[in-house]
């Protein structure tokens, strides 16, 4: 169902618009002029208006411009007789969608309206993944585009996804995500970690528990399994779930059946599962501490999130979307980041991931002055660790040189770059001309490096 607005300064036809929206299901709010309209558009968000065109030029204020102004998502189709087509096209060039005529059957007028609905549909979920894009998951980087392309391919239906990869990538962000583009997008979405609670815990926050159950169970209380019941269920760490709770879970995931703890009476949830992990679930099974028929009903969707250090390509844009994040937090005025900083950020191998970045980017937004975040104001592990992959094992017998050093800092740079030069001699901080004469120098072939884009 969905809530539509008719303005129409006929009034048979207003109301023959509005008999035909109802009995396809809508809600429909009505309007005979334009200071109705602008009434209403100011205390409601509309899926959809249809607009009389001569109400529209009649009108001293732009309907349209209004309308988008505050709802940019309400779909706007013009209404006009055959003769005033000519004042619909100008609707349709201030922002319409497009028009119908006023003779036109009220079924393909209904049928019009859902197509008209199925488009923002298809918007918001464009506006989701764009939001997401924001929200740290996206870079310029093709794996996080097939992972989303992935997600957005599932979200519609109700299968079971597992989410893999390392702790910081992003998973609860993904999972959510996908929550958003799913038809249960109105309903709960309900996370929760498993390693963080104890066994006991645990099973009373999935399934509940009745009243006298054990110590302290003064009142019934429904689980987080009820509390998401028509929407989406997110398990963080699921490997971590004792065994003894694995098997009530497993009655859900099949049967859609659960019990509270202390009580004899079933309950029937519709929720969709989404799990995720950084563990090798099939070691577990084989170490005895996770079901195998467990993880084929968690397994039916797998969508591994690749680690940052796959991916990049991503930073610089992750980079600025935290440095916004904290100003805005922190009151902050901080403009970007300089060369030599943004050279041990892309060196740094990042083990906590998208997580770790946004804490080293907090902490170095709080210690930038005038505006640029510089390498002293990054955590000193990060340069630490980045200046100890440059160097040799001290630990090892072998000195080198410093002519040996700087041919294997090119190196390095060239096979980051996949032997881009222009970019090398940037992240260098040299020109592009004297890192050629050092690889003549060095003697450094650059045919064995990636076919780089040109420059």
């Amino acid at each position: 169902m969905a809530l539509i607005l008719v303005v129409e300064s006929e009034s048979s036809l207003k109301a023959r618009l509005a008999d035909a929206l109802r009995k396809s299901g809508h809600e429909v709010d009505l309007c005979s002029d334009g200071r109705c309209m602008l009434k209403h558009v100011s205390e409601k968000s509309y899926e959809v208006a249809l607009l009389d065109a001569t109400i529209m030029v009649n009108t001293d204020i732009d309907l349209i411009h209004f309308t988008a102004r505050r709802h940019p998502r309400t779909e706007i189709i013009m209404l006009a007789e055959a003769e005033h087509i000519d004042d619909a096209l100008e609707g349709v060039r201030r922002g319409a969608e497009f028009y119908i005529v006023k003779s036109m059957k009220m079924a393909d007028v209904a049928m019009v309206v859902q197509s008209a609905l199925k488009r923002r549909e298809a918007g918001q979920a464009l506006d989701t993944l764009q939001k997401a894009s924001a929200e740290n998951l996206v870079g310029t980087d093709a794996g996080m585009r097939r992972v989303l392309e992935l997600a957005a391919k599932v979200a519609p239906t109700s299968s079971t996804v597992l989410l893999t990869g390392e702790t910081g990538t992003g998973k609860e962000v993904l999972a959510n995500f996908i929550h958003q583009l799913s038809p249960r997008r109105d309903k709960a979405f309900v996370a929760i970690s498993c390693a963080a609670l104890p066994e006991t815990l645990l099973e009373s926050e999935l399934f509940g528990y009745k009243k006298g159950a054990f110590t302290g169970a003064i009142s019934d209380k429904r689980g987080l399994f009820e509390e998401a019941d028509k929407g989406t269920i997110f398990l963080d760490e699921v490997s971590e779930i004792p065994l003894m709770t694995q098997v009530k879970l497993l009655r859900v995931l099949q049967d859609g059946e659960l019990r509270r703890v202390g009580d004899t009476e079933t309950r029937r949830v519709d929720v969709r599962v989404i799990a995720a992990t950084n563990k090798d679930l099939r070691e577990n099974i084989r170490n005895k501490t996770f079901r195998e028929d467990i993880y084929f009903r968690l397994n039916v969707i797998q969508i591994r999130l690749p680690p940052l250090r796959e991916r990049m390509d991503a930073l610089p844009s992750l980079v600025r979307h935290f440095i916004d994040k904290f100003n805005r937090k922190l009151d902050k005025h901080v403009t970007g980041i300089d060369e030599p900083a943004q050279v041990l950020l892309e060196n740094y191998d990042y083990p906590g991931n998208i997580r770790e970045l946004e804490n080293i980017i907090e902490h170095a937004v709080v210690m930038a002055d005038n505006g640029l975040v510089r390498s002293a104001d990054l955590p000193e592990h990060v340069s630490a660790k980045t200046l100890r992959r440059a160097l040799p094992d001290r630990s090892a017998s072998e000195f080198i040189s410093l002519d040996e050093m700087e041919k294997r800092l090119i190196l390095d740079t060239l096979t980051r770059c996949h032997g881009n030069q222009t970019i090398a001699a940037k992240k260098l901080g040299i020109s592009r001309s004297t890192l050629w004469r050092k690889i003549s120098k060095h003697g450094i072939k650059l045919s064995q490096f990636e076919t780089a884009p040109p420059d």
